[in-house]
């Protein structure tokens, strides 16, 4: 079969150097270019280990990224940046499939928004897709088994690794600031409290937090019910949402941030009930860097492409 050729842009930060190592091993796709004005020239191999070929990064204008022959384009720039990259394959009449990492899209309702567990009855073969934020992948599929039962909003408590920040120098990616500390930001307002309503229809408040490990998100849900459950009856609703999902595992304890960090999968537990059973918290863990961001980005590209959806994902290696 035919290679399916891909191109990433902005390939400098921590999601980049994911998405060029799962594109490397993937059975189908390779890499076509890679951008980056600051390792412009570069090889891509010196930068990433395990990637083979005299493959180099290159840093042409937007205008001339259509001519590049992508049957796929991945978009791994801040938010604000993809219009404008976007337009340029419109005005040239290109049609790859584009997949964004930013939040420019997520509320496009012309783009499809691909969190594949919750909305891939919803792809109907878009060339546009957005890719959901982090802490909004773990945020909706931690609520969504309750979602029919809830009652009022669901408060969001997260805690991120600093590669979460990105690469540009921040207060959030300073490890001497972030020794001993916990950093919160944007408490109300920020952009996944904003998504995740808008996907769920339900509102949520969101509080997040940087932490001074590397990689992985814990974020703790409140949720509040309209009717008592008993706890088996909870994990169930959980366990029977998620039973044919590889990518979310379901289990009794609260599971901890040090073991998701590496790993592709959504880990969700620590089902607790208030005494009068209307009040659940869950607990749900996710590296911030796969599943995510270049995990899910590569779930949405198999999506677009009729391939099994977990292509290029290493499911079996975890389960071992």
């Amino acid at each position: 079969m035919s290679r399916l050729k891909v191109g990433l842009v902005g390939a400098r930060g921590h999601t980049g150097a994911e998405l060029i190592r799962l594109l490397a091993a993937h059975p189908r796709f390779e890499l076509a270019f890679v951008t980056s004005r600051e390792l412009d020239g570069q090889r891509v191999a010196d930068h990433n280990a395990g990637f083979a070929g005299e493959l180099r990064y290159s840093s042409p204008d937007y205008r001339d990224l259509p001519g590049l022959g992508a049957d796929a384009v991945v978009l791994a720039l801040p938010n604000g940046k993809a219009a404008q990259i976007v337009q340029q394959f419109d005005d040239a009449g290109a049609d790859p499939v584009i997949i964004d990492l930013s939040a420019d899209y997520r509320f496009d309702p012309s783009w499809y928004y691909g969190l594949p567990e919750l909305t891939r009855t919803r792809y109907a073969g878009q060339r546009r897709i957005s890719n959901p934020g982090c802490y909004a992948t773990a945020m909706q599929l931690a609520i969504a088994p309750m979602l029919n039962v809830l009652d009022g909003p669901v408060q969001c408590f997260g805690v991120s690794g600093y590669s979460g920040a990105g690469t540009t120098p921040s207060d959030r990616n300073n490890v001497e600031l972030l020794r001993d500390n916990l950093m919160p930001y944007a408490l109300a307002g920020h952009v996944h409290e904003r998504e995740v309503p808008h996907q769920l229809g339900h509102p949520v408040e969101f509080m997040p937090h940087v932490a001074p490990h590397f990689r992985g998100i814990t974020l703790t849900a409140n949720l509040h019910l309209s009717i008592a459950f008993e706890r088996e009856e909870v994990l169930a609703r959980y366990r029977g949402r998620y039973a044919q999902e590889p990518l979310v595992r379901v289990q009794d304890e609260a599971p901890w941030v040090s073991r998701i960090a590496g790993k592709h999968h959504v880990e969700i537990g620590g089902f607790t009930l208030s005494g009068d059973g209307r009040r659940l918290v869950v607990v749900a863990t996710e590296d911030n860097l796969l599943k995510g961001a270049a995990t899910q980005a590569l779930q949405n590209l198999n999506l677009a492409f009729g391939l099994d959806e977990l292509a290029g994902i290493p499911v079996q290696e975890e389960a071992a």
